[in-house]
């Protein structure tokens, strides 16, 4: 654990790094208010800070109100060390945003204990991030493959086309999906295609830039937004991740399968008065007509992609969907 003295005093600051160093802690010291609120405001910043009350420039209560102004993560807990032991100057210094005091001159063993007690609160801090974020993630992914929830890209996807119409860029959208899923389900059990969609998305994360995004969109289908792509270039990343379904069988307890994958995208650029939703629906008809036209293929919407759209919304509400 790495702690900052901050005190203008050389023998006090001193004697408190010398009680530190021997109790096994890193310790850094600033002589005055200004160079404390340097360190702290730092990236890597020390997690626990013992300010003196009274020193030149910033004070230690100074200090602590910029400190929660600012409010910087992770929390950094905060021991102010002062002469003053008056009802009003304690408040004072609490209120400050200080999480706790000790009035000089005080006994070693209770600084060391005061210490402990803010290891423990920093402990109890970082336990509830970790739950906080942790949560935030199972909210926001597919619990199975670890990619993005259906829910959290297509909010990404009304984002990022909105996003392009305003830049005038064009936007890369993909729908995967893996041709004949049903059957590997009914042939080889649900451990299998847990496995298949693992590994396939697997190769799609390898094989998309770290800033692209890709999240699971229905069972057995991926969508996959590309910034900054054209026509041709969206056509290009989806024949290289089709390329990375074919290259190789996914092994699995049953043994190792071939799997392939139909991909149907738009170009923004190539429709750039279309919102979200209808950005969506030419690249599931483009996906229609990969799998109409033998599956394994890739089919990037034209023009003529408007009107199958229409067709397949027609025959998709008339006779349910049908197995890709």
């Amino acid at each position: 654990m790495k702690i900052l003295i901050a005190d203008d005093e050389p023998v006090s600051r001193h004697m408190l790094r010398g009680f530190l160093v021997k109790w096994g802690y890193e310790v850094i010291t600033a002589e005055d208010g200004n160079a404390a609120w340097e360190h702290l405001k730092s990236p890597d910043a020390p997690r626990m800070a013992l300010l003196d009350w009274m020193m030149p420039g910033q004070n230690g209560v100074d200090v602590c109100r910029e400190m929660r102004k600012v409010r910087p993560a992770p929390y950094t807990y905060i021991l102010l060390l002062t002469a003053k032991d008056a009802k009003e100057s304690v408040v004072e210094g609490l209120e400050s945003g200080a999480d706790d005091y000790l009035t000089k001159p005080f006994h070693p063993a209770e600084l060391r204990a005061r210490i402990r007690v803010g290891l423990r609160l920093l402990d109890l801090e970082d336990s509830l991030v970790q739950a906080r974020e942790a949560m935030r993630f199972k909210a926001t992914h597919d619990a199975l493959t670890g990619v993005w929830n259906r829910g959290a890209i297509m909010e990404m996807l009304e984002r990022e086309v909105n996003r392009s119409a305003r830049e005038g860029a064009s936007l890369g959208v993909l729908i995967a999906d893996l041709d004949h899923f049903k059957s590997v389900n009914d042939t080889y059990g649900h451990l299998a295609g847990d496995r298949v969609l693992c590994e396939a998305t697997g190769r799609m994360q390898a094989d998309i830039r770290t800033y692209d995004a890709i999240g699971r969109y229905g069972g057995e289908e991926f969508l996959i937004l590309l910034s900054g792509c054209s026509r041709s270039k969206a056509a290009e990343n989806a024949e290289r991740l089709r390329d990375a379904l074919l290259r190789r069988p996914v092994e699995t307890d049953a043994g190792p399968l071939k799997i392939t994958l139909s991909i149907g995208g738009v170009a923004t650029g190539d429709w750039p008065d279309y919102n979200a939703g209808q950005i969506l629906h030419l690249a599931d008809s483009a996906l229609y007509r990969a799998k109409e036209e033998g599956r394994n293929r890739v089919v990037i919407a034209g023009t003529a992609e408007l009107e199958e759209a229409m067709r397949a919304s027609l025959e998709l509400s008339s006779h349910g969907p049908k197995d890709r």
